[in-house]
């Protein structure tokens, strides 16, 4: 069944002042840049705002490989490359830091047989 407009269909019109042109740029070996040259409504680049640099490589777990994304701060290309094996490094150990917290999480919700959830007003005989 059709989802009708009115009933809460997202937002599907693209932002004319917040375009951008991908360029991928890898050594095939360790990661790759993602260069994101910001661009006028009529293809032309824009001068009025900065280009942006997304690293992209992975770690093997034993659950297979996990993509790592991270922001490079860099004034070029050649500042990206330069940059990327701390950014890389950054971006690891941010996702560790997340995943640690995501276990946490799972631990702490593990529910005993016997005992009310967390926040629960029933009480157990």
């Amino acid at each position: 069944m059709a989802q009708r407009p009115e009933q809460g269909a997202p937002d599907t019109k693209m932002d004319a002042d917040a375009l951008y042109r991908e360029d991928i740029i890898t050594d095939r070996k360790v990661g790759t840049i993602r260069r994101m040259t910001p661009l006028k409504s009529d293809g032309s680049d824009d001068d009025t705002r900065p280009t942006l640099y997304v690293g992209e490589a992975q770690i093997m777990t034993n659950a297979g490989p996990l993509p790592i994304n991270f922001e490079i701060e860099a004034k070029d290309l050649a500042d990206a490359v330069d940059q990327f094996g701390d950014a890389a490094k950054a971006g690891v150990e941010r996702t560790m830091r997340e995943l640690q917290e995501l276990r946490r999480q799972q631990a702490s919700s593990i529910v005993v047989p016997g005992m009310a959830p967390p926040g629960s007003k029933i009480q157990m005989p």
